[in-house]
């Protein structure tokens, strides 16, 4: 993710350059943009995502993978709670993606879909206002283990992103979590929206 001073740096590389260097190599963070917006390429055989939560109850989460948009407001496909892609984690294309409402839905909705996963399947997880209200226990599981840390712990308007695969033996290195709380909140009422990017390795075939 990028720093808050990263246009500043620009700005000075800029500044100390003569105007109209053709080779001026300070355009190049400007101009080169990889998958997803990703500052670097992704290693072969590695998918590129970005994701971002939700922004209190007003601005929607988004999901990227390869270049792909898999869920946003512009999408129509997102919505309180939590937001949810399966993504095939050999080939990276979508599966199924929807937002299941945790503070007014049916639990059970969410459950039914995240139960019945094939090994290998990437979970592309971003909170949406609240995440957590309607989470009972069996949910708690199935997502810790699909390698999240935090799942366990999550609570009403906590902002959080994860991905996660069914069958992985470790806590995925994939996975952001900011507390509601009142003393820290960006918002009124709500924390910081989260933003994650990076490289997923693609699954191998299942022998």
């Amino acid at each position: 993710m990028a720093g808050p001073d990263l246009p500043t740096q620009i700005l000075g590389d800029t500044r100390a350059r003569p105007m109209g260097h053709t080779c001026c190599p300070c355009s190049e963070p400007r101009a080169r943009k990889y998958k997803c917006g990703l500052p670097q390429p992704c290693p072969e055989e590695h998918l590129a995502f970005r994701m971002v939560s939700g922004a209190a109850n007003v601005i929607g989460p988004k999901i990227c993978l390869e270049d792909k948009m898999l869920m946003s407001s512009v999408k129509d496909n997102v919505g309180r709670g939590l937001n949810i892609a399966l993504v095939n984690g050999v080939s990276g294309e979508l599966i199924e993606a929807r937002a299941f409402d945790m503070w007014a839905g049916d639990v059970n909705d969410l459950l039914k879909f995240i139960r019945p996963l094939h090994e290998g399947t990437l979970v592309f997880v971003a909170s949406y206002d609240d995440p957590a209200t309607k989470m009972n226990e069996e949910t708690r599981k199935l997502f810790s283990e699909l390698g999240s840390r935090n799942a366990k712990e999550l609570a009403f308007r906590d902002s959080w992103v994860f991905v996660g695969a069914k069958g992985v033996q470790n806590k995925s290195p994939f996975e952001q979590h900011v507390k509601n709380s009142k003393h820290t909140n960006k918002y009124e009422g709500w924390p910081e929206a989260l933003e994650m990017e990076g490289c997923i390795p693609r699954r191998s075939v299942a022998s």
